[in-house]
């Protein structure tokens, strides 16, 4: 696994990291109840984001196949929020103020990740 580029050209682990963390400060920017203080905290919250999204998010999303199956996937959403919430319930100097800022903050961070992706 590569650091920057994979072989077959897709990011790897330090460039994901970087965009998350862009995606995080695009979205305490824009999304009123997103605060994240410090530079370090992006990063490390990047980084607990992408430790979130790999074993726990798998877990809950099976767990809840049945209501994602009856809403047409959009519980996925609410899956989302509730991962960056926890992520901000583990840092300090992280805070999220409510579940739509949440929501919103999810949207921004998968947009941008999926913007650079491409």
């Amino acid at each position: 696994m590569g650091l920057i580029m994979t072989e077959d050209g897709r990011p790897g682990f330090i460039l994901r990291l970087l965009v998350t963390a862009f995606g995080l400060w695009v979205a305490s920017a824009i999304v009123p109840g997103i605060e994240i203080h410090g530079m370090w905290t992006l990063l490390i919250a990047a980084f607990l984001f992408g430790l979130v999204n790999a074993f726990i998010k798998p877990l809950i999303v099976l767990l809840t196949l049945p209501l994602t199956i009856v809403t047409l996937g959009l519980f996925l959403l609410v899956i989302n929020a509730a991962m960056l919430g926890l992520v901000a319930a583990m840092l300090d100097s992280f805070n999220i103020t409510g579940f739509f800022a949440a929501l919103l903050g999810s949207l921004v961070v998968s947009i941008i990740s999926w913007a650079v992706s491409r």
